[in-house]
């Protein structure tokens, strides 16, 4: 018996494909999985319109013939017939949404090469008509040499014409004739612009927003100004983090002033009032009053999000990446990383490569995630003047900035070394749709500031509070002798091991009371600058506490050597124990949690040692 017709229905995720599908087949589908995959095979039965049955299936979507995953891969072998799908299909549907027809012609331009007969449907129309975008669908059947059927799969819209169309190519000879200007496009620069051209032949109107945002877009994604742009968009946001947080921070440091007054006030001196304003006052309020600096930092990332452009820069380092040995796809959990490396490490199960997924893995602690933000700021408004270069650029500012940079180039480059040796493979890009332009929702940014909140604040009330009562507990006890004039901090316990941690960090310009934060700070980055607000609340009681306090003791107490090597230690320290434990779950086995903690802790003592040279041997 001949087996019915083969029809393939392809395209781009988001096209619409399985609602056509759905539309067209309505109950007659089945559903199991391809051979030697678990990938599922949804096929259905079609009449076309002189009654011969045809079965159309459903394949999963893609960007390219280039796959990066199993479900890519399907389509690309069903469709080519290699990986044992010896019978090509008849004949092959290829959806595309009409609302973003250039990014969706690129991959179609790779399947009409084929040579295969070839229908197109153009999608999503009226969702197209509504955004403001009229098409000519023959002006875009007469460019790409095939015939081009406007539909609308939810509404059942255009599917008579997509049946007869059918009918006229299935079993014959209706092979795709290319244009003079066509050919076999490999590579995917040229494909995309081929595309391009072709979408804007077939336009007939467009409003202004449309036309403003492929002017922004010829700015935002060109391979010079669009790197500039988003290194500007990174200056202005640092500089904002420095210049509109004076007066937040000032007034938390008033209300904490106040709260320990108060509480000094109510109870007499002794070991529990020293607890609740040396340990959790000093230490978790030196924490919580770089809220508005995490906030100024989420804001724009927000802005960014909502926006559209953030997926531009995921394009932009995409390019970046690939040098390196990344795949494309690392792009998004290393965004999740400078909010925090958890979720960052979480979201490479989305990376089907193993060797780009563990690499992805190894290097998300190196993206400064929030919780290194306030050890940054401290340390920076401690040690480097609040003034500006130009006349308008605030040095603080660029410094942080610097920082930031030096993590992503950190990353880079341990990605380089990584694809080169122990995760050794070929890496594969990945392709992406640019959403359009438009303003951000006020009030889904303000939720995600007010979601910040809830988390900072939680980690200061449980995490960071837990590990500066316990830091103020070894700081406290065994009390020096009376009289004897001996700091508390040397005599205590966390002073004695401190000592000993000393001996092995003072080569890099680390003393006391760094080797006293380098401990705790493994509980929660930002527990550091908890941990020196209370050394110093213990060691001088009677000094004002706040960030002001602790600035003054830093600049007292370090060189400028010492704090920047103090800042070169946190861009590659995997100080946080979250992020280690996470490692473990998602790679099955403490072997690639250690080789994470021994590779970043020893290029944090190296780079460190470094800059501490360096500084000392040019004046610092």
């Amino acid at each position: 018996m001949t087996p019915a017709p083969l029809v393939a229905l392809v395209g781009n995720p988001n096209a619409g494909k399985s609602a056509l599908f759905n539309a067209l087949t309505g109950a007659r589908q089945k559903v199991g999985n391809y051979p030697g995959v678990t990938v599922e095979r949804h096929s259905g039965r079609l009449a076309l319109d002189d009654g011969r049955p045809v079965e159309l299936v459903d394949l999963p979507g893609t960007y390219s013939l280039d796959p990066a995953s199993a479900d890519e891969r399907v389509t690309c072998d069903v469709v080519t017939g290699r990986g044992g799908y010896e019978r090509l299909p008849d004949a092959i549907v290829i959806v595309v949404d009409a609302a973003n027809l250039d990014n969706h012609l690129r991959f179609a331009l790779q399947l009409l090469a084929l040579g295969l007969p070839v229908v197109v449907a153009l999608n999503m129309i009226d969702l197209a008509e509504r955004d403001g975008l009229t098409l000519d669908a023959a002006v875009l059947e007469r460019e790409l040499g095939v015939p081009v059927i406007p539909t609308v799969a939810v509404r059942r819209r255009g599917l008579d014409d997509l049946r007869a169309a059918l009918t006229g190519i299935v079993g014959g000879s209706a092979v795709r004739h290319l244009p003079p200007s066509d050919g076999v496009v490999e590579d995917i620069v040229t494909l995309q612009r081929r595309a391009r051209t072709i979408a804007h032949a077939a336009v007939v109107a467009e409003t202004p927003g449309r036309r403003w945002g492929h002017m922004l877009d010829s700015v935002a994604l060109h391979p010079v100004f669009g790197p500039l742009l988003l290194l500007a968009l990174l200056f202005v946001m640092f500089q904002a983090v420095f210049a509109w947080s004076e007066a937040p921070i000032g007034w938390i440091e008033d209300g904490f002033k106040l709260l320990e007054a108060g509480v000094a006030g109510l109870m007499p001196d002794g070991v529990l009032r020293s607890l609740i304003t040396d340990g959790l006052i000093a230490g978790v309020g030196a924490v919580i009053v770089f809220l508005p600096q995490i906030l100024i930092l989420f804001l724009f990332i927000l802005v960014l999000e909502a926006t559209g452009y953030m997926v531009r820069a995921a394009f932009l380092m995409d390019r970046m990446m690939a040098r390196v040995g990344l795949s494309g796809r690392a792009f998004i959990p290393l965004l999740s990383s400078f909010a925090c490396a958890v979720p960052g490490i979480m979201a490479t199960r989305t990376i089907d490569d193993e060797k780009d997924r563990l690499t992805t893995i190894l290097i998300a602690p190196l993206m400064t995630c929030s919780a290194r933000l306030p050890v940054y700021t401290i340390i920076i408004g401690a040690f480097i003047p609040d003034r500006t270069i130009g006349g308008w650029i605030g040095l603080q500012g660029l410094v942080l900035l610097g920082l930031y940079v030096m993590g992503i180039l950190g990353a880079f480059v341990a990605a380089l070394l990584l694809r080169r040796t122990v995760t050794k493979g070929a890496s594969s890009g990945f392709m992406m749709e640019m959403p359009k332009y438009q303003l951000p929702l006020w009030r889904d940014v303000a939720l995600g500031l007010w979601t910040r909140t809830v988390i900072f604040l939680k980690r200061a009330g449980t995490i960071i509070a837990l590990t500066t009562v316990v830091l103020w507990a070894l700081l406290s006890f065994p009390k020096p002798p009376a009289g004897s004039g001996i700091s508390p901090v040397d005599y205590s316990v966390a002073g004695r091991i401190a000592g000993g941690l000393e001996t092995v960090v003072r080569p890099i310009g680390f003393n006391r009371d760094i080797a006293l934060a380098l401990i705790p700070a493994m509980a929660a980055r930002e527990v550091a600058v908890a941990a020196i607000g209370t050394v110093y609340a213990i060691d001088d009681p009677e000094a004002e506490g706040g960030q002001k306090a602790i600035t003054e003791n830093l600049r007292n107490r370090w060189s400028l050597p010492t704090a920047l090597a103090f800042l070169m230690w946190f861009v590659f320290a995997p100080q946080c124990i979250s992020t280690i434990a996470v490692t473990r779950r998602e790679t099955n086995g403490w072997r690639w949690p250690a080789f994470m903690v021994g590779y970043l802790f020893a290029a944090a003592y190296i780079m460190a040692g470094i800059t501490y040279w360096l500084a000392v041997a040019v004046g610092l």
